[in-house]
């Protein structure tokens, strides 16, 4: 016992001991400081040392090293440090203006001394550094970690606009264009298997406004209509959308919204509508395509609206398309001929299959359109069982 703890007494033994805790203090203090918690002062004892190297180089050769890179170390500032450690840095490039001047003589001499402008330029970046950095610091989000939360917001409204697996005989896809190319829409799905996995519940929801307008709208309510979808009855599902939207009290705060009950063993369906364009059904008999417009008001105009289902069936070969209105309706073309322009294009499928059609679809009937764009195929597949 006492041999054990003289060997964990010896200097190897603690140098070990220390490295260690210097190690996990690094690691945790680079944790914190990418997340926005931790102190900024490796960045602005980083950022102090570059403003005397750039003063010596400037002095020397000034022709290749100009007063004006001062700037570098005040933009790098204002994306690093916080508003307090940003007014040391701009202290610091200021003594090294002055010292710039003294060293290289009077502007008058030559445009690469310490000329009015340059002290202007590196004040206005200087200026608008400290603006950054104090709306990042009201926001909470620095923006070592602004681009990571955006992109986690994506991915978040892709994952839960994923679609359930069907059983064998069922097909569905979907697709998702914003507007202007963006990454975040103001359409989104959110689905799920219920009454032990025999109902399909599909809800495609268009808020209003936007691309990154209406994406932070777009997650909140698929967040909500998420938890809602399944733990109420389908009847009362949009009733209680409704409320959620009115109990926002948004200056936007309408949506519209279509609401697929589907069983999957016998191709009965409900479809709940609130203000939104009409499903389209395309019958495998006649191969012609049939609108399912349900009854319903906008979701978050009024309290007490209701809303009345109409009902269909799909069989073999039968197919469902469930979009929004910037698929089929636009600023010179209304929301009758943009249907007609998307039968036609379906019509193409037909006889190949609907397998992949989604995206090829938006491309060809609403490509150039700025709005957000949303396209749901469900397909029973020809050999199913009636």
């Amino acid at each position: 016992m006492a041999g054990r703890r003289a060997e964990a007494e010896t200097f190897t033994a603690r140098m070990k001991k220390r490295i260690h805790r210097v190690r996990i203090g690094l690691r945790k203090s680079g944790v914190d400081y990418f997340r926005g918690d931790g102190s900024d002062w490796v960045a602005l004892a980083g950022l102090l040392l570059t403003i005397p190297v750039i003063t010596f180089f400037t002095i020397v050769n000034n022709v290749w090293f100009s007063p004006s890179a001062l700037v570098l170390p005040i933009v790098a500032g204002g994306l690093l440090l916080r508003p307090s450690s940003l007014l040391g840095l701009y202290a610091a490039s200021a003594a090294a203006l002055i010292v710039e001047s003294v060293q290289l003589g009077p502007y008058t001499e030559g445009p690469s001394r310490v000329t009015p402008g340059v002290v202007l330029v590196v004040a206005a970046c200087g200026f608008f550094g400290l603006i950054i950095a104090q709306f990042r610091s009201r926001v909470g989000v620095p923006w070592r970690g602004g681009g990571t939360m955006l992109f986690d917001l994506r991915e978040r409204i892709r994952v839960q606009s994923k679609l359930p697996k069907l059983p064998r005989g069922w097909h569905r896809e979907m697709a998702l264009r914003p507007a202007g190319g963006q990454s975040f829409s103001g359409d989104f799905v959110v689905a799920a298997r219920t009454n032990g996995g025999r109902t399909l519940e599909v809800v495609l929801t268009d808020v209003s406004g936007k691309g990154m307008d209406a994406g932070s709208r777009a997650l909140l309510l698929s967040g909500a209509f998420g938890g809602l979808l399944g733990s109420l009855p389908p009847h009362a599902f949009l009733t209680a959308a409704n409320g959620y939207l009115l109990r926002q009290d948004w200056d936007e705060g309408f949506a519209t919204s279509i609401h697929l009950v589907l069983d999957l063993e016998t191709g009965d369906y409900e479809l709940f509508t609130a203000g939104h364009p009409p499903g389209l059904q395309l019958s495998s008999g006649s191969g012609r395509w049939e609108e399912k417009a349900a009854e319903g008001p906008l979701l978050g105009v009024y309290d007490g609206a209701q809303f009345d289902p109409v009902k269909g069936s799909l069989r073999p070969g039968d197919v469902l398309m469930l979009f929004t209105d910037g698929l089929v309706e636009t600023s010179d073309r209304d929301i009758s001929e943009g249907i007609d322009r998307l039968t036609g294009e379906a019509d193409r499928y037909v006889a190949g299959g609907f397998h992949g059609a989604a995206w090829h679809l938006i491309e060809a009937v609403a490509k150039d359109v700025n709005d957000d764009r949303a396209l749901l195929l469900i397909c029973r597949e020809a050999s199913a069982g009636a």
